[in-house]
């Protein structure tokens, strides 16, 4: 059974760091894009980043690029999102994603976690 498990979220003030960690298991990623994605309370969800398996490219939302950082360990089958200089409007439930091949960036993924919360109060 695939699984995609993330952990990190919390209540923060603006300006603090929160690092989110998405552990997989069933099967290894190494091969797959890996993304995080955020929904915001009575909006849409959209891509936040992603890193592609095979040269490590990243691809940021233009209002998280400078403080957002994905990376991953494909020994640990994880991947992690530091969030420095978090402001209020990052608050969301964030969600990591997996998927083999086709654009990093676009939200057909082919598997999702259950999402943690990240709360960042003014």
């Amino acid at each position: 059974q695939v699984q995609l498990v993330e952990s990190g979220g919390g209540l923060v003030q603006a300006g603090d760091s929160l690092r989110l960690s998405c552990a997989a298991s069933g099967r290894t990623f190494s091969g797959y894009h890996m993304g995080w994605f955020r929904q915001a309370p009575g909006k849409e969800r959209e891509f936040v980043v992603a890193i592609t398996p095979s040269t490590g490219y990243t691809y940021y939302l233009d209002s998280v690029k400078g403080r957002f950082t994905i990376s991953r360990d494909k020994g640990k089958n994880t991947v992690y999102l530091q969030m420095n200089s978090l402001k209020p409007e990052d608050t969301a439930v964030y969600y990591c994603a997996a998927k083999n091949g086709g654009s990093a960036y676009s939200p057909t993924y082919d598997y999702w976690g259950q999402g943690t919360q990240v709360t960042v109060s003014s």
